[in-house]
């Protein structure tokens, strides 16, 4: 949301699915991300959870890894690296370090982790609570590890949850651009204790034109740039030249021209105040600008953009731990393109426009990644014309947010509203809706929403993948409550894979065209459809073909369907247990407990190894009478016969458990399938299988690439 004083994966490695003959979503990255909850680990496990407050819920993919002193997570190398980042958080107020250990030789170097750029509270916001629980921290090892190395971290100091490690082969530092203007020439001090700000001022302005050049070193500037332009700042990498500064250009107009690259600006921003410019770029660099290859951290916001910056290219950075928006084009914007960016743990909208004074027109944010927004969108669009958000990857957003919001929300006036072409295509939403506090119900994966007045814009969403939205798929709504109508709007070619609720929310009268949108383990039923106020008028869905899997329609406009309460399927011979979530107490690898359920045979979970008993559970979302369990190992040959020894329990609420099939011995042999039965007496049904594996005669771990739960013996 904008910025205003007030008197909205599974576990493994990162990675995107498109639809079918479409671009790849998301950024091309120099790093390849692992997640804690797929790492060894003798710490504890967090999550998944998606309540408002928790630290699990502003967890990538909802889950971590809690580590006391002495207590560590072992992650496999996935590629080539000679560099880390890893996101953590740590108790309030606390500090502490990471040991670091590579192939199990603990480097001289630690890893610093603190509280202090953590823990935001904005009680201006309506439905804000304490957030912003993660902080990132990297380190250059010293040294090259390859894919299938181990970096393990050791907490020390303090207990460190750890979220997620960045592995990346960082280049060597780039060589100073002839006939540049380095800011040492000018006096700068690359060892960071003395002041810089004059120094860099020098610099710009003998270098009109031309190059200042930002060598390998740290720099601590104390006010901030202005009157910047026709000039290119450049560092030997965002990882070698680090410039400290939590206000870097603040500058209400610019002749243009101004290309800054290839170094990091660091800020000490602790708490967001929305009056403070505290900014990486706060206000304009003129036509024809660019900012690309920038580490940006600690700030409050990335790019505030005002004023004149017509055809500006954002691309190829990376935003980390804002406290408030990472990019917001606050009105004016024309031609800017914001693409190839990595967004992570951002305190409000990571990329926003919001066109206020004046529409942002014909403007795009295209191929970002987009991870952990922990109060508002993943991207948002409030108002503009003609604009694209094309091939997106926006995962994990927390309370009052979507992963992407479609909007007449104006905040404050003058507001252009949506206007034109409003395009939306090829993106792709994981985990990505939220229970809105302000409104006691959630708010789906992809939003459009008519909150102040009436959409007539054009748009057009097409090629959407939705993967495990907690709750709805799309949502169209009038936010403010005054029921404003949604219209012009078609969905054609859209993927949705278990949404908590319901694949369409509408709470708004109007009308919305779908074509091709296909469905699986949906939670609740296909539609809702109760116009808020209820006097406001009917929502009109037009099925123009190619639609399945969800047909059909919350009939109870009084309750809301809850996450997971059970989708009408008549089927009495359906998989229960098909695409549910599923947890375990450990895993080796990426062969995460999600894999038994994933429908692919040829993939598969396998516990800690060398540790039993190792249990795997199963959420069906509802009780059910469980008669028979279908256990798969890959089919192949390669893998040998065995005989896993295994106890049946269930539960209805995921505390209690009885067993259910005492211990018993289940043969897999790839000549007959690898694929055993469990019959399950008839008695009071479950919610929660649990499958305790206490041996394995052909692997030191329980293993199963697909359990199978069915209502029929």
């Amino acid at each position: 949301m904008p910025i205003i004083t007030v008197v909205a994966l599974s576990a493994g490695l990162l990675t995107a699915t498109a639809p079918t003959a479409h671009a790849a979503a998301g950024a091309t990255l120099p790093f390849t991300s692992v997640e804690a909850e797929s790492a060894t680990t003798t710490g504890t496990r967090i999550g998944p959870d998606h309540t408002q407050g928790t630290l699990a819920s502003e967890a990538s993919g909802r889950q971590a890894v809690r580590l006391d002193a002495g207590r560590r997570v072992e992650f496999t190398v996935p590629r080539a690296a000679n560099a880390v980042n890893v996101a953590h958080s740590v108790p309030d107020g606390q500090s502490g370090t990471l040991n670091v250990y590579v192939n199990g030789t603990r480097l001289a170097k630690t890893l610093p982790v603190t509280s202090k750029y953590s823990y935001i509270d904005t009680s201006w916001i309506p439905g804000a609570r304490t957030h912003h629980f993660f902080d990132n921290a990297r380190l250059l090892l010293g040294q090259n590890v390859q894919a299938g190395d181990k970096v393990a971290f050791e907490a020390a100091g303090a207990q460190v949850t750890v979220d997620v490690a960045d592995f990346e082969q960082v280049a060597a530092a780039a060589g100073q651009p002839a006939g540049s203007v380095s800011v040492t020439s000018k006096g700068a001090d690359p060892t960071g204790n003395g002041d810089s700000t004059q120094a860099f001022r020098d610099a710009i302005s003998a270098a009109q034109g031309g190059v200042v050049w930002i060598p390998p070193g740290d720099y601590r500037l104390t006010s901030a740039l202005s009157g910047v332009q026709n000039v290119t700042l450049q560092g030997a990498g965002s990882w070698h030249s680090v410039v400290h500064s939590s206000r870097f250009i603040d500058q209400s107009s610019s002749l243009g021209g101004v290309h800054i690259k290839d170094f990091a600006v660091v800020g000490e921003v602790t708490e967001r105040v929305d009056s403070n410019p505290d900014n990486f770029i706060n206000g304009s660099l003129g036509r024809g600008s660019s900012v690309s290859g920038m580490w940006l951290q600690h700030l409050k916001v990335g790019l505030w953009l005002m004023g004149d910056n017509d055809n500006l290219v954002v691309e190829n950075n990376r935003f980390l731990d804002m406290t408030a928006d990472g990019l917001n084009l606050n009105g004016n914007a024309r031609g800017v393109r914001v693409r190839n960016n990595f967004l992570r743990n951002q305190g409000d909208d990571a990329l926003a426009m919001w066109s206020l004074y004046a529409p942002d027109t014909n403007s795009s944010f295209e191929n970002n990644t987009i991870s952990q927004p922990n109060l508002a969108n993943g991207i948002a669009i409030y108002g503009g014309t003609d604009i694209a958000v094309k091939n997106n990857l926006v995962s994990d957003t927390n309370a009052l947010g979507s992963g992407i919001a479609i909007s007449n929300q104006k905040f404050l006036d003058p507001f252009s509203p949506l206007a034109g072409s409003i395009t939306v295509d090829g993106n792709t939403l994981v985990r990505t809706s939220a229970m809105n506090p302000n409104w006691n119900h959630p708010m789906g994966a992809l939003r459009v929403d008519s909150y102040d007045s009436a959409i007539n814009a054009t748009v057009t969403i097409t090629n959407t993948t939705i993967t495990d939205s907690p709750y709805s798929a799309f949502e169209f709504v009038s936010g403010g409550g005054q029921g404003y109508p949604v219209r012009n709007v078609t969905v054609d070619g859209a993927t949705v894979r278990n949404t908590g609720t319901v694949v369409v929310q509408a709470e708004a009268q109007g009308a919305a065209t779908f074509r091709n949108v296909t469905a699986t383990g949906v939670g609740a039923a296909g539609v809702y459809n109760c116009p808020y106020p209820a006097s406001s008028g009917a929502f009109a869905l037009t099925d123009s073909g190619g639609n399945s899997g969800w047909s059909t329609t919350w009939s109870d406009c009084s309750t809301w369907p809850q996450p997971g309460q059970g989708n009408p399927d008549p089927d009495p011979n359906r998989n229960l247990a098909k695409g549910r979530p599923a947890t375990a107490t450990g895993s080796q690898d990426v062969y995460t407990p999600g894999k038994a359920v994933d429908g692919d045979a040829n993939s598969y979970w396998e516990s800690t190894n060398n540790a039993f008993p190792q249990s795997w559970t199963v959420d069906l979302g509802s009780v059910e009478s469980v008669r028979r369990l279908v256990l798969k190992l890959p089919p192949s040959s390669a893998w040998g016969a065995r005989t896993q020894t295994l106890t049946v329990l269930g539960s209805t609420d995921n505390t209690t458990y009885t067993t259910v099939v005492g211990a018993q011995g289940c043969r897999f042999d790839p000549a007959t399938g690898n694929t055993a039965t469990v019959s399950l007496p008839s008695g009071p049904g479950l919610r929660y299988l649990r499958l305790s594996v206490s041996a394995n005669t052909g692997w030191p771990a329980g293993q199963f690439s697909e359990v199978e739960a069915y209502q029929t013996s």
